[in-house]
C-alpha cells in the first residue's frame, strides 16, 4: 500500500465526529420515556415500542412513530417533544416554538402529522386482518420536558395532550383488559431505524442499504430474523500508519458472531434521514452499528 493511502486512511480513523447536542437531547428523552412507560405499564400489560416504522403508501418512503403502545384492544400513538421556552399554535394548527435562546422554530402540524400516522397505522392492521379490528386508537401529544409553557389552545386539539407526569400515569392506572394479539403483533412486526455511530459519537439513522464488506458477510447478515449489532475496533496511533490491519470488526445477530478485518477503502450505503439520496460511510470512521430487525409483514402497505 502506498504511503499516502495509509496517511489517507489513518487520518480517516482519527477524525472526531461530535454529536449534535440538539438532536442528541431529544433522542436520549425518547429513549427516557420508552425506558420509564415501559416500567410504568408492566402491571397492567402495556407493550411498549419505540421508533416505529411504517410504510407511507401515498407519499412514498416511510414515517416513525415515537412510541407505539399496546395493551387489551387500545394502541397509543404517541408523538414525544422535549421542547423547552414556550409554543404558540396558530391557526393552521402549526406549532410555533419560542426557545429560551431567543430564536424560533416552527414544527408545522404536529398534531395533524401524529393523526395522520395512526389513521395509517390502524389501516394497515386492518388490511393484516383482512377486516375492521375496531382497534381504540388514541392519538398522544406527550411534552416532557418541565420547562416549557403550553398554550391554552394545546387543549382544543384533538389529541390528548399529557405532560411526562400525566402520560405515566394514564399507563400505570388503566388496565386496558385482555390483549388483543393481532394488533400486538401488527405492532410488532415492524421495523424501526438502522443507527450507525461515527467515531466521537455522531449517531446517523436511516437505511443501511448495503454493508460493503463482501459476499460473504452479505449472505451471512440476509438470512437473519433479529437485530444485527457490530462494534468496530480502531487503532490510531501514529504507529498504526503502518500496519496492514489497524481496523476489525465483531458482528452479531441472535446467537452468531462473525469477526472480519476491514480493508482499506470499505465503505457501507446507507440512505440518512433528511438526506436526498444514499452516500457512502466509510468503516474506518464508524465506531458501532445496530441495525433493525427485518420486517415481519412487509406486505402491509403495499397493496
Amino acid at each position: 500500500m502506498k504511503l499516502i493511502q495509509r496517511w489517507t486512511w489513518w487520518r480517516q480513523r482519527r477524525r472526531f465526529h461530535p454529536p449534535n447536542e440538539i438532536h442528541r437531547a431529544g433522542e436520549l428523552a425518547e429513549q427516557r420515556l420508552a425506558k420509564i412507560s415501559r416500567a410504568a405499564g408492566k402491571k397492567n400489560g402495556w407493550h411498549v415500542f419505540e421508533s416505529v416504522r411504517i410504510p407511507d403508501v401515498e407519499q412514498g418512503g416511510k414515517r416513525e412513530i415515537d412510541l407505539v403502545i399496546v395493551g387489551g384492544n387500545t394502541m397509543l400513538v404517541v408523538e414525544q417533544k422535549h421542547w423547552s421556552g414556550s409554543f404558540e399554535i396558530n391557526a393552521e394548527e402549526e406549532f410555533i416554538q419560542h426557545r429560551k435562546n431567543g430564536t424560533t422554530h416552527n414544527h408545522s402540524t404536529v398534531n395533524q402529522r401524529i393523526a395522520r400516522k395512526s389513521r395509517m397505522l390502524n389501516a394497515m392492521h386492518n388490511e393484516r386482518m383482512g377486516k375492521d379490528d375496531d382497534v381504540d386508537v388514541r392519538v398522544v401529544l406527550a411534552f416532557t420536558n418541565r420547562n416549557l409553557d403550553w398554550p391554552t389552545s394545546v387543549k382544543k386539539l384533538s389529541s390528548e395532550v399529557y405532560d411526562e407526569a400525566g402520560f405515566i400515569s394514564l399507563l400505570e392506572k388503566n388496565n386496558p383488559g385482555e390483549l388483543n394479539e393481532g394488533l400486538l403483533a401488527t405492532v410488532a412486526g415492524f421495523g424501526t431505524w438502522d443507527e450507525v455511530q461515527l467515531n466521537g459519537g455522531l449517531m446517523c439513522k436511516g437505511d443501511v442499504l448495503d454493508l460493503g464488506l463482501g459476499q460473504e458477510i452479505d449472505a451471512w447478515q440476509a438470512a437473519r430474523t433479529s437485530p444485527l449489532t457490530a462494534t468496530i475496533a480502531h487503532q490510531s496511533g501514529f504507529g498504526s500508519m503502518f500496519s496492514s490491519d489497524p481496523s476489525s470488526i465483531e458482528v452479531s445477530h441472535s446467537s452468531l458472531h462473525l469477526s472480519a478485518k476491514l480493508p482499506y477503502g470499505a465503505a457501507m450505503k446507507m440512505h440518512v434521514v433528511g438526506k436526498e439520496a444514499p452516500e457512502e460511510i466509510l468503516w474506518s470512521t464508524i465506531e458501532a452499528i445496530h441495525l433493525s430487525k427485518p420486517v415481519a409483514h412487509p406486505e402491509i402497505g403495499q397493496r
